[in-house]
């Protein structure tokens, strides 16, 4: 079976624990306004590999990844979830770490009978929370958040290590109101070990402009490192709210 991929990073640092071997995939349901990888959202045929050509790429410089793994982002690597779970299964088989970069725009409650054999072969999840406010996650990536949320609590059941990202977008996301929001949601989950927040960024623009696409934020500021910072205390303070009222509940 083959996958239909972007690229390949040989010496990924920041898509999972260790240095990582990230493979990117072809195809993207949703289409983020920040979006840094718009040559990604197409579902081309072109460039096939199967998982044996790409483990054999990990093999040759797999001393490099002793303490990391293969991360498989995109793109939604899970749009392509059958050659996923067939890479995810030969690379288990050699004893490597996996990690998959999702939205989790494709998760559906009704059938996760692939999602369920997926995760047999998948070792983290790292989860890209776009919004927490539905219609505003409409505006922003132009679909529902409803079976995204749904993928964070199946992850939650399932006892799946989750890593949950969310970029703060000045003016879209950096609410208090929605921040909070967002903590609230996460505290009913208790299978996160890392969460990144991350500052929007405008270096995809050149990408933008190669493709002839009009840049939907080309106003909008980047976001300091510092004010990620900050959203990040007000996202654990809605944690700590979550958490202080059930406890008073009890």
């Amino acid at each position: 079976m083959n996958g239909y991929i972007h690229s390949i990073e040989s010496c990924g640092t920041v898509d999972g624990p260790g240095i990582r071997f990230v493979v990117f995939v072809q195809g993207c349901p949703m289409r983020c306004l920040y979006c840094h990888n718009p040559d990604t959202w197409d579902f081309k045929k072109d460039n096939p590999m199967s998982a044996d050509e790409i483990l054999k790429q990990y093999d040759n410089c797999k001393e490099f990844f002793k303490n990391g793994g293969i991360t498989v982002t995109g793109g939604e690597p899970m749009a392509q979830i059958d050659f996923l779970t067939e890479l995810f299964r030969k690379a288990k088989a050699k004893g490597i770490h996996t990690c998959v970069d999702t939205s989790g725009a494709t998760f559906n409650r009704d059938d996760t009978s692939k999602v369920d054999e997926l995760m047999k072969y998948t070792d983290l999840i790292m989860l890209d929370i776009k919004h927490i406010d539905d219609e505003e996650h409409k505006k922003l990536t132009g679909r529902s958040n409803k079976n995204i949320l749904d993928f964070a609590r199946y992850l939650h059941e399932n006892k799946k290590e989750l890593w949950i990202r969310h970029v703060v977008v000045p003016g879209i996301t950096d609410k208090k109101e929605y921040l909070l929001r967002l903590g609230e949601f996460l505290a009913d989950l208790n299978n996160i070990t890392a969460l990144d927040v991350l500052p929007y960024h405008d270096m995809g623009k050149v990408k933008y402009e190669n493709l002839g696409i009009d840049y939907p934020l080309k106003d909008t500021e980047p976001l300091s490192k510092e004010k990620a910072v900050e959203a990040r205390d007000i996202i654990i303070e809605g944690i700590r709210n979550k958490h202080r009222r059930d406890n008073a509940d009890k």
